[in-house]
C-alpha cells in the first residue's frame, strides 16, 4: 500500500507557514495604516533617530500608543532600533515605499484593510440573509479611494492616460465637452479643468459627500470650466442626454454601480458621434482559474466582497464585484454599442485595464 503522508506532508507545511505569514502581514498592515493615519510615518521619515517619547511630542500623540506601535513596526522589519540610546528610526529606502517622498506611498493601500474589516459582521449578515451593505456604512471610502486615485491616475493622467486615445489631448486643448461618471472626490476632473480651461468638465456621483468636497475644491482653485452634481446613474440609460459630451470617463467606476449595464448604455447614449469612453477598470479575469497568478487577487476578491460587490447589491443591483474581468467587460461594451475598443496596461499601474472605446 502506498503511504501518502509524506506526499502531502511538505504542501500541509507549506500552507500553514503561509498562513501564519498573512496573519502576521495582516498585523503589518493594520500598524502601517494607523502609521499613515496619524502621521508617525511621515514624521520619521529621513530623521535621524529618535526617542519613543520625542516622537510622541512630534507627532501631538500619546507617548505610550507611539511606544507599541513602535514596536510592531521593529518586529515587522520596517523601523530599525537601537536599545541602547532607545532610539528608532525609519530607513530611507523604506520611507520612500511609506511616505509621499517616494513615487507610490504604498501605505495608502494599507488603510483598506480595518476600513473593510470594520463591517464585516454587515457582510456576515449578508452571507446568511443575502441583500449588501450601503454605502453610508463605509464613512471613510471616497477619502481612500481619492488618495489611491492620487497614485494611479493623476500621476499618469496627462503623460499615460488621455495619450491612449490619439489626439484626445489636442481636443482638449481646443475645447471639448467631458463628462466623468462615478467621480468620487474628481480630482481626475480637478486637474483636467485647470490644464485644459477651453474645454468643459461634468462629475456625477451618487455621494454626497464627495461632491461636496470636489465642488469646495473648484471653488478654492477658482475653476469656472467644471461642474459637480450629485446624481443616481442607474438610470442613465433612458436619462442621458444624447450626444451631449466628446468625452466620457470612468476610474474604478463601472463595478460597483447597481446598474453597470444601464450606465454604460447611457454613457454610449451620451457620447458625440466622434467621441471617446476611457475606462479604467481592475485588471483581473472573468475566470476564477485565472486569476491564481494575479498579484494582488485575493486582496482584491477581498475588496469585491467587503465592498464593491455588495454596495451594489444593496441597490438591488447586479453585484458585478471587482472581479469582473476583462471578457466581461469586452462584453458589456460591445452590448452597450462600442463597437472599436482596444486595451491597455500602464506600466506604473498593475492594478487596472485602461479601455478605450468608440461609438
Amino acid at each position: 500500500m502506498c503511504d501518502t503522508t509524506l506526499a502531502i506532508q511538505p504542501t500541509t507545511d507549506d500552507f500553514e507557514a503561509r498562513l501564519v505569514q498573512a496573519l502576521n502581514h495582516g498585523g503589518l498592515l493594520l500598524l502601517t495604516s494607523l502609521g499613515y493615519r496619524t502621521g508617525l510615518l511621515e514624521a520619521m521619515a529621513g530623521q535621524p533617530p529618535i526617542t519613543s517619547q520625542a516622537l510622541a511630542e512630534r507627532t501631538g500623540l500619546q507617548e505610550r500608543y507611539v511606544r507599541e506601535w513602535l514596536g510592531g513596526m521593529v518586529a515587522a522589519e520596517v523601523v530599525e532600533t537601537d536599545s541602547a540610546t532607545a532610539s528608532y528610526w525609519l530607513p530611507d529606502e523604506r520611507a520612500a515605499l511609506l511616505t509621499d517622498r517616494g513615487e507610490a506611498n504604498l501605505a495608502v493601500y494599507a488603510q483598506f484593510m480595518p476600513l473593510l474589516g470594520s463591517v464585516e459582521d454587515d457582510v456576515l449578515r449578508c452571507f446568511r440573509e443575502g441583500g449588501g451593505v450601503p454605502y453610508s456604512r463605509y464613512p471613510r471610502f471616497q477619502e481612500v479611494m481619492a488618495s489611491d486615485s492620487g497614485q494611479t491616475v493623476l500621476p499618469a493622467l496627462f503623460d499615460g492616460i488621455l495619450p491612449l486615445a490619439p489626439g484626445l489631448i489636442e481636443r482638449l486643448e481646443s475645447g471639448i465637452r467631458v463628462l466623468d461618471c462615478a467621480c468620487g472626490r474628481g480630482r481626475a476632473l480637478l486637474a483636467m479643468a485647470e490644464r485644459f480651461p477651453a474645454s468643459r468638465f461634468t462629475g456625477y456621483d451618487l455621494s454626497e459627500e464627495a461632491i461636496g468636497w470636489a465642488r469646495a475644491q473648484a471653488e478654492r482653485a477658482g475653476l469656472t470650466n467644471l461642474n459637480f452634481e450629485v446624481r443616481d446613474l442607474s438610470d442613465f440609460d433612458t436619462t442621458a442626454t444624447p450626444g451631449a459630451f466628446e468625452l466620457v470617463t470612468t476610474f474604478d467606476g463601472i463595478h460597483d454601480q447597481g446598474q453597470p449595464r444601464r450606465l454604460l448604455k447611457g454613457i454610449h447614449r451620451s457620447l458625440t458621434s466622434d467621441g471617446i469612453y476611457l475606462v479604467q477598470d481592475i485588471h483581473a479575469s472573468s475566470h476564477h482559474h485565472l486569476d491564481r497568478e494575479h498579484p494582488l487577487g485575493a486582496m482584491l476578491y477581498a475588496v469585491s466582497i467587503s465592498h464593491c460587490m455588495t454596495v451594489s447589491l444593496a441597490q438591488g443591483g447586479e453585484g458585478l464585484g471587482t472581479m469582473w474581468g476583462r471578457e466581461r467587460a469586452l462584453a458589456y461594451l460591445e452590448e452597450a454599442g462600442f463597437r472599436d475598443i482596444q486595451v491597455h496596461q500602464l506600466e506604473h499601474d498593475i492594478q487596472n485595464d485602461y479601455f478605450v472605446c468608440r461609438p
